[in-house]
């Protein structure tokens, strides 16, 4: 457990120094915020820093601390040490910049600092890949929480469309997402979402103490064997593109931005999104470390290792039987509450684009039609593949990886331009560059290449990234 326990120390002493650092670079000050500048009563709200943290977490959580955990710990002990690095180093900058920087330029979304700092043709192309990574997040969302929900309260093990109960489940699901992202976000994400956020806590929580109480094995890091993964994948790049959550995320920069237009002082920036995003890290060590343990048990079948499935053979490990119904609900909670700000933010960014001012219900619906229409496509084309998930996932993946790095990038021109210590986001901009690159040209969903082959076109990307992105420094 050693390994463990180091890890959280390296967490929390990171954040304590590194984070307040990388507050200082920015140097936030008492200039008017978005939330009143440009308050409608529908996105632009003025919202406590407490409230808001809690938004933002159960916003960018998702399942990636759950299902990025249970399958980066297959790698072996070492995730315990690269979870928290990388949040200290490019998660929790990535997040933090991603909101500081939207509310510098009065609450704009992701696309909106990509074409201001990186210009008009990065903006079309990086605004088609984050509708097409929203739009995908949303419809996995919806039928990966349908499926944890009929199975943990009605022992469905076949998540067919065709199943009334699970077709209700999926129905009910999308309602929701529809009437959340429609309201004004503190009618029902800021009266609820809190509540919901202290119970995450309280659910992991739980299978933590479950560690104390009925012992937890852990395996120790060892360099004589630093990846121990059962089918060899490599650590690098696949490691860094299968714990995104909870490590790195771009898919954050699309929730920062949300709650951007909420906070009440820059002063507040660090803990709401650098440290919510320690806090995802948090859980997915905790949930890392329980399905290590589970693992070396043998007591996970084999076809559903790495799978959001192992969640309840966790909580019936380490939670009492009474309450191991809290600890499946809080993990239900994860994608409905990330999903529907999904498509919160995919409203947000579009009509962003197109000009469409968002205060009155008619333009609201007007542009969140559409994205239902094309959320129930996806789902039925999804429900009636087999091997639908996986094809889905691993593209989000890659296109959630991608996202990360022009909002590294706007942030090192940003910091450029002022005279500022630019290396801080820099180079994980240019490592994710590396990461990303690796990744699509060496899988079978990219170009298939021998892995040493892709490298070596990623280095050669990355190098000529980091040309035109100091081209952007005048």
């Amino acid at each position: 457990m050693v390994t463990f326990l180091l890890g959280i120390f390296i967490l929390i002493i990171g954040y304590l120094t590194y984070s307040k650092y990388v507050e200082k670079v920015i140097t936030p000050d008492d200039r008017k915020t978005p939330a009143f500048e440009q308050n409608d009563g529908v996105d632009f709200v003025p919202m406590s820093k407490n409230r808001n943290a809690l938004i933002h977490l159960l916003n960018i959580a998702g399942m990636g601390p759950i299902i990025g955990a249970i399958q980066g710990i297959l790698f072996g002990p070492i995730a315990f040490i690269l979870i928290p690095t990388g949040c200290i180093l490019a998660g929790g900058v990535h997040d933090y910049f991603a909101g500081m920087l939207s509310m510098r330029n009065r609450g704009v979304q992701i696309t909106g600092l990509i074409h201001k700092y990186l210009g008009k043709k990065a903006f079309k192309v990086f605004m088609v890949i984050v509708s097409i990574m929203l739009l995908l997040l949303a419809t996995v969302f919806v039928y990966t929480a349908g499926d944890l929900f009929v199975e943990r309260f009605f022992g469905i093990k076949e998540f067919v469309i065709t199943n009334p109960i699970v077709l209700g489940a999926y129905v009910v699901i999308l309602l929701y997402f529809v009437f959340a992202t429609l309201f004004p976000i503190d009618k029902i994400i800021g009266k609820f979402y809190p509540a919901l956020g202290l119970m995450l806590i309280i659910g992991t929580g739980l299978v933590l103490a479950g560690f104390f109480i009925k012992g937890v094995n852990l395996q120790e890091f060892s360099f004589a064997q630093y990846n121990i993964h059962p089918k060899n994948l490599p650590l690098i790049p696949m490691f860094f593109m299968t714990v995104s959550c909870g490590l790195l995320s771009g898919f954050h920069s699309t929730q920062a931005t949300i709650i951007s237009r909420t906070v009440m002082s820059e002063r507040d920036g660090r803990r709401i999104f650098y440290g919510m995003m320690c806090v995802e890290s948090l859980i997915a060590m905790i949930w890392a470390a329980a399905a290590m343990d589970v693992y070396s048990l043998n007591i996970v079948p084999q076809n559903i290792i790495g799978t959001v499935n192992v969640v309840n053979i966790i909580a019936n490990k380490f939670v009492p039987f009474n309450l191991a119904f809290v600890v499946t609900l809080a993990i239900i909670i994860l994608p409905i509450t990330s999903g529907d700000t999904a498509l919160r933010g995919l409203r947000i960014t579009i009509a962003e684009a197109v000009n469409i001012e968002q205060k009155k219900i008619i333009n609201r619906l007007l542009v969140v039609i559409p994205i239902v229409v094309s959320v129930l496509l996806i789902l039925i084309w999804a429900k009636t593949n087999s091997d639908s998930f996986t094809f889905i996932w691993r593209y989000f993946t890659f296109f959630n990886q991608l996202i990360a790095i022009p909002t590294l990038c706007c942030a090192t021109v940003y910091l450029a331009k002022k005279g500022k210590n630019y290396l801080i986001t820099l180079i994980p901009a240019l490592f994710y560059v590396f990461i990303t690159m690796s990744f699509i040209f060496h899988e079978k969903i990219g170009f298939n290449l021998p892995l040493k082959y892709a490298e070596i076109v990623a280095v050669i990307i990355t190098i000529g990234i980091a040309i035109i992105l100091k081209k952007r420094f005048k």
